[in-house]
C-alpha cells in the first residue's frame, strides 16, 4: 500500500500554466517569505540533515527530472536521496523557473522525507531566493511551500551588481538592486569565481552564507548541489534509456 502524500509536500491545485498567471502567484505569495527567524542550528552544530535540490532536463523527451539529497548535517555524508522524474509542465521564462522545477521537487522532497522520517534542517537550492526580481526565487517559494528552512546558491547573480569579493574563501561582497541587498557574492575557494547566494526563507542572509562556506569543502559549489546535480542526472539518464 503506498502511504499518503505529506501535504506539506503536495502542489496547489490552481498551479498556474500562463507567464501571467505565474507572474500573480509570486505577487501574490512573496508576502508569505520570511526573512530570518535563527531557526536553523549553526552550521556542523545540528543533528539532523542538509538537503540539496536540483533538477536536469531532456528538451527532446520533455522530461524533467528533479533530486534530493540529504547529507548528515556534521559530517557531510550521504544519508538519504530520491528523485521524481515527470513531464515539463510549464515554459521556459526567465523570472519563472520555479514554476518548471517545483513540481518534480516537491515530488523528491516527499520521498525523501519519508526515507528520513524527519525533515530536514535546511534545504539547499540551485537557485535564488530573494535575489530575484519579484523577491521571490525557487528557493523562496519552495520555503513558503513546504514551511522548511532555504537559501538559494546560484553561479551567475542574475543581473543584479556587486563589486567583486576579495580573493580568499569567506570573503563576499553585497549582491545589489538598487541601493537593496538581494544577496551576497561569496568566495567559496581562494582565487575562484563567487557563488551568489541569497535567503529563502526562515534563514537570514549570513546564515545562508555560513552554510553555503560548511557546505563547499574543497570545491567552488556546496557538497549538496555536486550530489543532487549527479544524481538528476542519473535519474533522467535512466528514464530516457
Amino acid at each position: 500500500m503506498t502511504s499518503a502524500v505529506d501535504p506539506r509536500y503536495e502542489l496547489p491545485r490552481d498551479w498556474p500554466t500562463t507567464e501571467a498567471e505565474a507572474i500573480a502567484v509570486q505577487e501574490r505569495t512573496r508576502a508569505s517569505v520570511v526573512v530570518g527567524g535563527g531557526e536553523v542550528p549553526e552550521p556542523g552544530t545540528g543533528t539532523g540533515a542538509v538537503v540539496g535540490v536540483d533538477v536536469a532536463y531532456d528538451d527532446e523527451h520533455d522530461l524533467v527530472a528533479a533530486a534530493a539529497v540529504a547529507l548528515d548535517a556534521r559530517s557531510l555524508d550521504v544519508v538519504a536521496e530520491a528523485t521524481a522524474v515527470g513531464r515539463v509542465s510549464f515554459p521556459y521564462v526567465p523570472g519563472l523557473l520555479a514554476f518548471r522545477e517545483i513540481p518534480a521537487v516537491l515530488d523528491a522532497l516527499g520521498d525523501l522525507d519519508r526515507r528520513l522520517g524527519h525533515r530536514p534542517d535546511l534545504v539547499v537550492c540551485d537557485g535564488y531566493g530573494l535575489a530575484h526580481p519579484r523577491r521571490f526565487g525557487l528557493a523562496s517559494h519552495l520555503g513558503v511551500l513546504t514551511g522548511l528552512p532555504t537559501i538559494g546558491v546560484a553561479k551567475n547573480p542574475f543581473g543584479f551588481r556587486h563589486a567583486d569579493p576579495g580573493p580568499r574563501r569567506g570573503d563576499w561582497s553585497p549582491l545589489l538592486d538598487g541601493d537593496e541587498e538581494v544577496g551576497r557574492a561569496l568566495r567559496t575557494r581562494d582565487a575562484v569565481k563567487p557563488l551568489f547566494v541569497s535567503a529563502g526563507h526562515r534563514v537570514t542572509i549570513a546564515d545562508a552564507c555560513a552554510y553555503t562556506l560548511h557546505l563547499a569543502r574543497g570545491f567552488r559549489q556546496p557538497e549538496t548541489t555536486r550530489r543532487a546535480d549527479a544524481l538528476c542526472r542519473r535519474a533522467l539518464k535512466a528514464a530516457t534509456l
